[in-house]
């Protein structure tokens, strides 16, 4: 009941389907499988981090290659941020590659391509992470467009341009544009040469905003950052 609550409210808010920039979804999906590049790891999920990708960041030096095609070549339009995946989390650990034997469908990854713009990026998320939360394939991707549709995005190409910019200066925007939201539960990862990379935002286990723990959070506040335009 607690978490119906939780994603009942974060979706009162109004969607923002904006950052899938013209999206087309292609008529027919192809989803491969997918190995196991850890262990597994079973136990009860005390949190969770929706990580949301720097699409521009991702796809610099990527668009002729053909995994990141759909992606990176513009020619199903532009993205911004994008789901990288959603993950649960545990004290001191993190569930990984929980037994099933559910596989994502050409369907319901079809169904994701604007959301998570890579079938085989859909495919590892469900299978590592997914499968230790939900039951289907589909309830994974339901719970994860709940939760992406119920943010109101910023605006990553401005605020690029900003002399200030600071990894404090990011996380207090979002807070500011989501109700609900404080700086203290928007992680920033970025690379070795400062660029930002991705978003991840933490949730309690009811799913509502939580404070991220020391490996999620990523630099202090004070941090510089840059943040590519795709230019």
């Amino acid at each position: 009941m607690k978490i119906a609550l939780g994603l009942a409210l974060l979706a009162s808010g109004a969607p923002l389907s904006a950052q899938a920039y013209q999206c087309r979804v292609p008529k027919a999906v192809s989803v491969p499988q997918v190995h196991p590049d850890g262990p597994v790891r079973q136990s009860r999920p005390t949190g969770y981090t929706l990580a949301l990708s720097w699409s521009p960041e991702f796809c610099n030096g990527r668009g002729a290659r053909a995994a990141g095609a759909f992606q990176c070549s513009t020619r199903n339009g532009r993205f911004g941020l994008v789901v990288h995946g959603l993950w649960p989390e545990a004290r001191g650990t993190w569930p990984q590659w929980c037994p099933t034997a559910r596989k994502l469908s050409s369907v319901e990854a079809r169904r994701n391509m604007c959301l998570v713009p890579s079938p085989r990026l859909q495919a590892t998320e469900w299978a590592k992470h997914g499968a230790c939360m939900v039951r289907t394939p589909e309830a994974y991707f339901k719970v994860t467009r709940i939760l992406f549709n119920g943010l109101r995005l910023p605006d990553l190409d401005r605020l690029s341009k900003d002399p200030e910019l600071s990894a404090g200066l990011l996380r207090h925007r979002f807070a500011a544009a989501n109700p609900g939201w404080r700086p203290e539960a928007v992680g920033v990862k970025l690379n070795q040469r400062g660029w930002l990379e991705e978003l991840r935002l933490c949730y309690g286990k009811d799913f509502m905003p939580a404070r991220c723990d020391r490996r999620r959070f990523g630099p202090a506040d004070a941090a510089p950052i840059k943040i590519w335009r795709g230019l």
